[in-house]
């Protein structure tokens, strides 16, 4: 990390974005598409990558996403969402879906996802990160868990790539 980007607390990150579900959102039987449903995450994710960096970021890996429950049309769909740990020029973020009854106001969680983006300039090259800064126990947890996440894509890849060569050499470059 250079000398002049500052690290930043977790706080600086949070992001929250509300959606009504339409009809035009949802399947035959009224469910919310997980296409979509994946679309609001990303940018979810996005707005906390984007404002911790402060620079463009784009969306490098969406690892792990888990449809929890079903969202109805009709429904409030509220996502939160906060980097996690920063890394070179990466950054995970964090991205919880819940659905609001503003009837009773009450939140039922609905899905969750790790996604990694990656600061860029203007013509779309790598530019460094702030460090993260985490401030509650809840945060510390996520940050150590974020790095073993890391270890774990970084193993699996080299997998896949170990594996395509192996397989097929002629296509490898």
């Amino acid at each position: 990390m250079s000398e002049g980007v500052a690290a930043r607390p977790v706080s600086e990150s949070r992001s929250e974005r509300s959606e009504i579900i339409f009809p035009s959102d949802a399947n035959a039987i009224g469910n919310l598409f997980g296409g979509r449903l994946m679309q609001f995450i990303d940018l979810a994710g996005a707005m906390a990558a984007s404002r911790h960096a402060r620079a463009y970021t784009v969306t490098a890996a969406m690892d792990h996403l888990d449809f929890v429950a079903p969202v109805k049309v009709g429904d409030l769909l509220i996502l939160k969402s906060s980097v996690n740990r920063a890394f070179r020029t990466s950054m995970e973020v964090g991205v919880k879906a819940m659905v609001e009854d503003v009837r009773e106001g009450r939140l039922r969680h609905v899905s969750s996802a790790y996604l990694t983006f990656v600061a860029v300039d203007a013509t779309g090259a790598r530019i460094e990160v702030p460090q993260v800064i985490a401030e509650t126990e809840h945060q510390k947890r996520r940050f150590e868990d974020a790095g073993r996440r890391r270890e774990m894509r970084s193993g699996e890849v080299q997998r896949r790539r170990d594996l395509r060569a192996m397989l097929a050499p002629e296509w490898h470059v």
